[in-house]
């Protein structure tokens, strides 16, 4: 049942989750088993359940993983005409 402002819902099942991030149920599990997502298990039959939160968190992680590889990437692209001495080197 969705949130009356519109909102996510504070709680995700493990399959919303999965079809979010494109992985399988059973990642989703082994992220909240890791402790990159926060996860509970509630109602009866307990079942799984992600914090909304959690999850944004572990979004907001990845993407600046993301950002922070890309940008390695390129430092090292552009240093290697210096290493193959393709480009004079200024001796100062």
């Amino acid at each position: 049942m969705p949130e009356p402002d519109g909102s996510l819902a504070r709680f995700l099942a493990p399959a919303q989750v999965a079809e979010l991030l494109s992985i399988e149920v059973d990642e989703v599990i082994a992220l909240v088993m890791e402790g990159r997502l926060h996860g509970s298990q509630l109602g009866s039959p307990a079942r799984w359940r992600v914090e909304t939160a959690s999850l944004e968190e572990y979004l907001a992680e990845q993407a600046e993983e993301a950002r922070r590889m890309a940008l390695w990437h390129q430092s090292h692209a552009a240093s290697f005409p210096e290493v193959w001495g393709n480009t004079p080197l200024s001796h100062g």
